[in-house]
């Protein structure tokens, strides 16, 4: 007689990033009406994917970050009520964002737990300065978390790009301190990859055994591989990851077709 296997479905994890919202509707920067891209993405997200398990936005939601934009925000993500994690970026007021996304669906949290992985999102925003920095507060509660479960796999969200990108303007800019990082990482392999934002384009590294990965905009792109700041052509784009229960994982980038 054969046995019926259960095979469970991939954890559908999704990241959009540096949406720089303006102060009033209808505004551009670098030619680009940043709200509406954002909400023509976030209408393709959810026409695309029957099932979305987690939406993590990884900072800079705002260019002027105000009551209004926020709000404006929210609404869009309010629309679909998908389970909504939002980290803070360099631009971002990190105060008002947890005063405006902090009901169950759509909010702040700094980690969330599934069967077989959790999600760990850290703040890496420096204030004042458009560079990234982890606070010791914000390393001790990594280590606290992979500590409280060994058995899971784990997702890290940030911000700032942990290791160079190979554009010369952009890298003065990544995580100060990610020496601290990685040694809190060194011999954890429940820890399968770290995410960002802040590049506004796509990128894949490798730090000890770890993968990390880099995430367009929802706006304007930078071209990869530039010693100066210089704009790209490239779509929108957002970041899928397949989460499977056995440790694996599969990413991909997708732009928004034209």
């Amino acid at each position: 007689m054969q046995e019926n296997l259960t095979v469970e479905s991939p954890l559908v994890i999704l990241q959009i990033s540096d949406l720089h919202i303006l102060a009033s509707q209808g505004k551009t920067m670098a030619g680009v009406d940043t709200e509406h891209s954002f909400i023509s993405l976030l209408e393709y997200l959810h026409c695309t994917y029957n099932t979305i398990d987690l939406l993590l936005v990884t900072g800079d939601l705002a260019e002027n970050p105000s009551q209004s934009s926020y709000q404006r925000i929210y609404q869009a993500h309010n629309t679909y009520q998908t389970r909504t994690i939002c980290l803070p970026g360099n631009h971002d007021d990190f105060t008002l964002m947890r005063q405006i996304f902090a009901d169950k669906k759509i909010n702040c949290d700094k980690q969330l737990q599934f069967k077989h992985w959790q999600i760990i999102c850290l703040n890496s925003q420096k204030i004042g300065s458009a560079k990234g920095y982890l606070a010791t507060s914000e390393l001790d509660y990594l280590t606290d978390s992979l500590n409280r479960h060994p058995e899971l796999n784990v997702l890290i969200a940030v911000h700032h790009p942990p290791i160079p990108t190979d554009s010369q303007w952009m890298d003065t800019m990544m995580i100060e301190n990610s020496d601290e990082l990685f040694l809190r990482l060194k011999g954890r392999t429940q820890v399968k990859a770290i995410t960002c934002g802040h590049i506004h384009q796509e990128m894949e590294g490798k730090e000890q055994d770890k993968i990390i990965l880099g995430t367009p905009s929802t706006c304007f792109q930078f071209k990869p591989f530039s010693d100066e700041y210089e704009l790209d052509n490239r779509k929108p784009g957002y970041r899928i990851f397949l989460l499977h229960s056995n440790g694996q994982f599969e990413s991909a980038v997708h732009r928004l077709p034209a």
